[in-house]
Formats: C-alpha cells, sequence, structure tokens
C-alpha cells in the first residue's frame, strides 16, 4: 500500500473556469462522500448558482469571506477588504488543522495575492500546515512563481474566445 500524502492543485491563468474547475473536484469529493470546504477570498454574492447548489451537497460548505470588487490600496475601504481576506485565510488555517476536511478549495487566493490582501509567505505558510491525506486547491489569477512550484498539479487556464468580448452579457447557470 502507498502512503498518502498532501497533495496541491493550482488553476491559474486568464481564462474562465478556475472555480468551476475546483466546484468539480468539490462535486466529485462529494460524491464520494467526502468533506469539503470552500472559501471564497474575492467573491460576495450569496445568490450564486454555487453557493445555492453547494446548500444541498452534505459535507460540503461554502464561505465567502470576500466583499466583492476590491477598491485600490489607497482607498478607505481597502483595509476592510484586507481584513476579510486574513480572515478567509484563519478559517483555512483552522481547516488544514482541524481533520474535519478531505478537500480544501481556496477560491481566488491567487487573486488575493496579487492584490495585496495577503502575503505570499502566510498562505504558503497555511498550505504547508496541512498533514498527509489533505487535498488543498488554489484558484486565482496572476498566481505567483512561489505558488506555481508548490502545487504538485498546476493548471494554466487560457481564454481563446470567450461570449462575454463579443457583447454578450453574462448568463445565470454559464457564468455564475
Amino acid at each position: 500500500m502507498t502512503s498518502q500524502k498532501r497533495r496541491i492543485l493550482l488553476f491559474t491563468g486568464e481564462g474562465k473556469g478556475k472555480t468551476t474547475a475546483a466546484l468539480g473536484m468539490a462535486l466529485r469529493a462529494c460524491g464520494h462522500g467526502m468533506r469539503v470546504r470552500i472559501i471564497q477570498f474575492i467573491k460576495a454574492d450569496p445568490t450564486t448558482g454555487e453557493a445555492a447548489a453547494v446548500s444541498h451537497l452534505p459535507g460540503v460548505e461554502l464561505i465567502q469571506t470576500g466583499l466583492g470588487f476590491v477598491p485600490p490600496e489607497s482607498s478607505a475601504e481597502y483595509s476592510r477588504h484586507r481584513q476579510a481576506a486574513e480572515r478567509g485565510l484563519l478559517l483555512a488555517e483552522e481547516a488544514v488543522l482541524s481533520d474535519q476536511y478531505d478537500l480544501i478549495v481556496l477560491d481566488e487566493i491567487c487573486n488575493a495575492i496579487a492584490l495585496h490582501l495577503l502575503t505570499e509567505e502566510k498562505v504558503i505558510s497555511v498550505v504547508r500546515q496541512a498533514g498527509s491525506c489533505r487535498t488543498i486547491v488554489l484558484t486565482g489569477r496572476d498566481a505567483p512563481e512561489s505558488l506555481l512550484s508548490l502545487a504538485d498539479t498546476v493548471t494554466i487556464m487560457t481564454c481563446f474566445k470567450h461570449a462575454m468580448t463579443a457583447g454578450r452579457p453574462s448568463e445565470k447557470g454559464v457564468e455564475y
């Protein structure tokens, strides 16, 4: 028998599908009776399709710590977004240390790093605390080199063509 060890997957890039891929993994894990925690570091809309769907999945919890669109660092509101991201990272640390979850998704955590809401060092420290038999999925644009190196599997999403760039509005069930 081979021993399992922590596994880290990273979905990054400018293309669509990073969160969708992570949610697909959460759905698969749920189907196998695994426990899942999803933390969304930027998103703040509890009416999205994924939030509604997850509420019907046993053993899967979704926590939105984000506050939505992140203003410039010079904005008075920026510190609230930083505090929200730090709260999300504390919840992530709690999850990796708890032995309660088999899969932990840190959605848009790369965006939080790129927007200086969190430091690479703090994120890496939390991820490295995960014990064996844990899978951690990181998503978001602009993944730093340190996370690309740390991850066991990296997928870079590339947008070849997208209906929204041609003027088609986002659609319920497709983009949200």
